[in-house]
């Protein structure tokens, strides 16, 4: 899976919620990956469930 190898800095989209918009990864630690989204604030997200989408950085 990708998510694991996603790492502080990077930045990503949720699949299911385009309306959060960018995201920035804040951490990943045992699957839980913390991200910083532009409208949705801080959103910890179940790696095992959800594949996020990683982008180019901006």
């Amino acid at each position: 899976m990708m998510n694991s190898l996603l790492e502080p800095g990077m930045f990503v989209r949720h699949p299911s919620c385009p309306d959060w918009g960018l995201g920035q990864v804040q951490s990943n630690i045992n699957g839980k990956i913390t991200v910083n989204f532009e409208h949705a604030g801080k959103v910890v997200i179940d790696g095992a469930s959800v594949e996020l989408l990683l982008e180019p950085d901006p």
